[in-house]
């Protein structure tokens, strides 16, 4: 195994400039999302930026979110178009696996997309967008963040398709920053219901007791 992993880092061109930018990149989206998203929940940045409306905020902060998405996605292939190909990873079961990584992964990103609508997706319970009960359907009985994993799989998909190892490793890195990110995200957004549900227990006691 180690002999397997240091032959495929001998392909892979540390001193391209391109596989930096692309390192940087996937860094950098989940990084930003995750805190203009917290001040938007703590201090309503994009609200006031855009007149007070949290409708068009959100969809703002979507429509970045997916167009820094699309940048990220445009820097990985042209990193990876640079850097040698593996002999091992261009046979015909390399390639079957790749077609099934890109079709189970964007099967998951398209369906969770579908379940929880734009304001879902693109963190619309930071702006008081919440919804009023879990998500259970597919592609949330398979997994909690079909997102990040269908992403991750589509990563893993084109590196196999490309045969290159430089993909393989950002590939590690996507799962890394996910893994971290969701290890922030989801006890904030749990906090973020647990407080709108402890309001709610609040309100219906205080008419009870008038």
């Amino acid at each position: 195994m180690a002999s397997l992993l240091s032959n495929l880092a001998s392909y892979v061109d540390f001193d391209k400039q391109s596989l930096l930018v692309s390192a940087a990149s996937i860094a950098f989206n989940p990084l930003f999302w995750n805190i203009v998203a917290r001040q938007e929940y703590r201090n309503q940045i994009l609200t006031k930026l855009f007149g007070g409306s949290r409708i068009v905020a959100n969809y703002a902060l979507a429509a970045t979110i997916f167009s820094i998405g699309l940048v990220r996605d445009y820097l990985y292939k042209t990193a990876i178009s640079e850097q040698p190909s593996h002999p091992l990873l261009q046979g015909l079961h390399v390639q079957a696996a790749a077609w099934t990584l890109l079709a189970a992964g964007n099967i998951l990103v398209v369906s969770s997309t579908w379940q929880l609508g734009i304001q879902g997706t693109f963190l619309g319970d930071y702006f008081g967008f919440l919804k009023e009960e879990m998500v259970t359907g597919f592609p949330f009985n398979v997994t909690g963040a079909p997102m990040y994993w269908g992403s991750t799989m589509s990563f893993l998909g084109t590196a196999l398709l490309f045969g290159k190892p430089a993909g393989l490793l950002l590939t590690v890195e996507v799962f890394l920053v996910y893994v971290v990110a969701l290890r922030f995200e989801d006890p904030f957004t749990s906090g973020i219901y647990a407080k709108r549900d402890r309001e709610r227990a609040a309100a219906k006691a205080g008419k009870k007791s008038n």
